[in-house]
């Protein structure tokens, strides 16, 4: 702005005018402006212009002000908070985990005796449990043998083309035991129906250290608590999805498409799309093939 300019301080009274005046004056001083309208001099639209300064009054106002939208990409915006919000979802998760493991800890340290592994027969495992449980109830053990566990874990698995969630050991064949090591809670444990005996030494077995012991019982207690946060859909998606009717090296009947009838070596497995690649003999020549679940079976 020039010397010309009107700098309006507290108390003046600024009217559209003197602003115009003092916007004229401006570019009198600079000859190199031209503003160019592209409106003519005798055009009938600048002979009915008019500036209107008429607001109304407040109630009018207020009700023009309702009906007004404004877009601020609010839609995006809430795309874009989804991110942050399943950031914080898995926060809570890693949290849960975290307390949940704590937790576990604390039990362990809190409890008397130390842990054994006990090898038992394949399979056997929840039966050896019952049955030692039992034992060390009827023959007044209860002060030795503590508590009796089977380490398990949650998988997806497919079996028969279909999925489903499955609780299996993570120890097939082993027990743990916390207890006090006696020669009689030895022998309580050691003649138990399906066990063969401590892990360690053939005469003095050795016990797990607090980490070998939480590294064994931490699959279940992370499981539990991702599913108390996520729920238990959302844990299944995250689970690796393991095949139980065939494994890689396996051989195979192919029973549909133009193959049927051939037998084929299985040589990858996707469990996610239910889908294998296989080798056939195919005019003398090992032949790779993409096949379903549902058109092979184990031979």
């Amino acid at each position: 702005m020039s010397d010309n300019d009107i700098d309006p301080v507290e108390g003046d009274d600024v009217t559209v005018e003197s602003l115009l005046a003092g916007l004229e004056a401006d570019m009198a001083d600079d000859d190199d402006i031209e503003i160019d309208l592209g409106a003519d001099d005798e055009s009938p639209a600048e002979e009915d212009a008019e500036l209107n300064l008429d607001f109304g009054d407040e109630d009018e106002q207020e009700a023009a002000a309702d009906e007004i939208e404004i877009d601020l990409g609010l839609d995006s915006d809430d795309e874009a908070s989804d991110e942050p919000e399943a950031d914080e979802a898995a926060e809570s998760a890693d949290e849960a985990v975290e307390r949940a493991l704590e937790e576990l800890r604390a039990e362990l340290r809190a409890k008397p005796g130390e842990w054994y592994v006990v090898h038992t027969y394949s399979g056997m495992e929840k039966r050896v449990k019952q049955n030692l449980e039992s034992r060390a109830q009827s023959l007044n053990m209860e002060d030795f043998i503590f508590e009796v566990r089977v380490p398990t874990e949650e998988a997806v698995e497919i079996r028969n083309g279909n999925k489903k969630t499955v609780t299996r050991t993570v120890l097939p064949g082993y027990v743990l035991v916390c207890m006090e090591m006696t020669d009689e809670s030895w022998a309580t444990v050691r003649h138990t129906p399906s066990v063969t005996g401590f892990v360690g030494h053939a005469t003095q077995p050795v016990p797990l250290s607090m980490e070998e012991v939480e590294q064994m019982l931490a699959p279940a207690v992370i499981s539990a608590a991702t599913a108390r946060v996520e729920g238990p859909a959302k844990q299944s998606r995250r689970k690796k999805v393991e095949v139980a009717d065939f494994a890689e090296g396996d051989s195979v009947l192919i029973t549909d498409g133009p193959f049927a009838g051939v037998h084929a070596s299985i040589t990858e497995i996707n469990a996610n799309s239910q889908r294998l690649k296989a080798l056939v003999d195919f005019m003398g020549r090992e032949t790779p093939v993409d096949l379903t679940f549902a058109q092979v079976e184990k031979v």
